[in-house]
């Protein structure tokens, strides 16, 4: 089994053999087919966020079970799974209130590079090596939690599984889930990136209207009219604030979407929502970055 080690920041991960323990209780082993490269990734492995080290990096992935552990009952050996990054215990207060992508656990897990027992299942030469978000997919196999997976339909593409298991649910997620777009109302995407495009596809899938999407690049903005985008903004030659209020009645958007982790960019998506309306941050920033907001605008505009 082998596995890319990320040690240190600055420096590039290496392909290294790795021990991988057997699943415990309530585990199971999985061999990634497909994987993907998620900018959340990129972001710890550049040292925006801490993670421990050495850690297995990764957690956009799909592959086949190949073991389970005692009383595992959701998943069996020959699933077809994809990783559910975000782990939930299902029982703390946050996870009975509805809130599971906030579980202590979870985070707790996310910070210590561990499974839930506090331990990992990854070893190299008698070091230990920790898991990322508890599915550390950069890797030929990993041991997870049977709640770190979701079984797929064999007939699905794996390599189309292994996106859709952050990029398209983040998108998606946070119009449909999050900010509980309703028909009619206007949304403003920033950033039409992976998540991005999601996240433009979710809001034409409620039926929002208009669907604007805002980004540098040209051909990004091309893209997301294909994933349902009515208007796009090029902010490298136009006023995002500006062009989003024109297309509104002057109002601002009723939701605003950053995708993209720059605080600039935070404090733009908040600016473009009318008054009443939601600024949703999803983007990933420096753990030492501050948004820059108007507090009066908080009281005085909800």
């Amino acid at each position: 089994m082998k596995a890319a080690i990320f040690h240190e920041v600055g420096k590039p991960m290496t392909i290294e053999p790795i021990e991988v323990e057997p699943p415990k209780e309530g585990e199971v082993l999985v061999h990634y087919r497909a994987g993907g490269v998620c900018h959340s990734d990129h972001h710890a492995i550049a040292g925006l966020f801490p993670v421990p080290t050495p850690i297995i990096m990764g957690h956009e992935g799909a592959g086949v079970v190949e073991e389970v552990g005692p009383g595992v009952t959701s998943v069996k050996p020959g699933d077809h799974v994809v990783t559910v990054w975000r782990y939930s215990c299902g029982a703390c207060d946050l996870c009975l209130a509805g809130r599971p992508a906030i579980c202590g656990e979870g985070i707790r897990m996310r910070a210590d590079g561990t499974l839930s027992d506090g331990t990992t299942r990854f070893s190299i030469n008698g070091e230990r090596v920790h898991h990322f978000l508890g599915v550390s997919t950069f890797s030929s196999h990993s041991v997870m939690s049977e709640k770190s997976v979701l079984k797929i339909r064999e007939d699905m593409s794996l390599e189309k599984a292994a996106v859709v298991s952050c990029a398209v649910i983040t998108g998606v997620g946070a119009v449909v889930n999050g900010a509980q777009v309703r028909p009619g109302e206007s949304v403003a995407v920033f950033g039409a990136g992976g998540v991005g495009l999601n996240a433009v596809q979710g809001a034409a899938l409620i039926g929002a209207e208009p669907i604007i999407a805002v980004d540098l690049m040209q051909n990004k903005l091309e893209m997301a009219k294909k994933f349902g985008a009515t208007h796009t903004v090029n902010s490298s030659d136009e006023d995002a604030v500006e062009a989003i209020r024109a297309l509104t009645d002057g109002k601002g958007a009723h939701y605003a979407f950053e995708l993209i982790g720059v605080p600039e960019v935070m404090s733009t998506a908040f600016e473009s929502v009318r008054t009443g309306g939601t600024a949703v941050i999803v983007g990933i920033a420096d753990v030492k970055s501050r948004v820059s907001i108007p507090p009066v605008s908080l009281v005085t505009e909800e």
